[in-house]
């Protein structure tokens, strides 16, 4: 298989997100033990995910202004899918999950307005080969599909992962191109950037494309109006 080569890619914004921790099954810098324990109950993968130190958590903190760390927050998302790339097809390799944990504030912008359009981004470009990404808000509660409400999550963080193509086109209902692609797709190998730059700009503008039609009214705090926001 032929992978993406992102790190050597020109970022101007390189510095907005500090390293703090890097991928690891037992972070001291976030306390996340009891949480993940708890969401166990409501991912039934999760559990085997933990016992074989499969779910790791690399922890980022916020040193730049908005802009610039949305665009590393994708950087960062980018990154994890492709080191997860070769891994899925290894046994045990649908247990595998990359989590990236956002700390700190960047002024006049929430977390949710600095994860969203990464997150939406990401989605559309793994997606179609067979990666999952999420999003989690520090303090918030997610509603299942079964409409009981899971723990709030301690951290704001991406969770990083292979599809459940049997179960994960169910969560993309506002998009339903992005369902049917990840219900068939396989990843082939392909360059997902062929048709783009690593310019987060580019890429961003390239995300709004894929907009469900019943935009929301809301603005994002940042620099644009927010997308359409999917279940988790």
């Amino acid at each position: 298989m032929t992978l993406t080569r992102i790190d050597g890619a020109s970022r101007p914004t390189a510095g907005a997100l500090r390293l703090v921790e890097a991928g690891t099954a037992t972070p001291t810098t976030v306390d996340i033990a009891a949480y993940t324990q708890r969401m166990t109950a409501h991912c039934p993968y999760l559990a085997a995910s933990l016992q074989h130190g499969f779910t790791t958590w690399t922890v980022y903190r916020v040193d730049g202004e908005a802009e610039a760390v949305e665009a590393e927050l994708f950087h960062a998302g980018a990154q994890a899918a492709e080191r997860l790339r070769p891994l899925i097809r290894r046994p045990h390799g649908t247990l595998l999950c990359e989590n990236i944990v956002l700390l700190g504030d960047a002024q006049g912008a929430r977390h949710r307005d600095l994860m969203t359009w990464p997150y939406w981004a990401l989605r559309h470009l793994y997606g179609p080969i067979g990666i999952m990404f999420g999003k989690f808000y520090a303090g918030e509660e997610e509603l299942t599909r079964s409409g009981e409400r899971s723990p709030a999550a301690p951290v704001s963080f991406l969770p990083v992962r292979a599809a459940i193509r049997g179960r994960d086109p169910r969560f993309l209902r506002s998009t339903p191109e992005l369902a049917a692609a990840l219900a068939a797709g396989e990843d082939d190998g392909r360059d997902v950037y062929q048709h783009l730059s690593y310019d987060w700009q580019e890429i961003r503008r390239w995300s709004k494309r894929h907009l469900p039609r019943a935009k929301p009214s809301a603005s994002s705090r940042t620099t644009s109006a927010a997308p359409a926001r999917p279940a988790s």
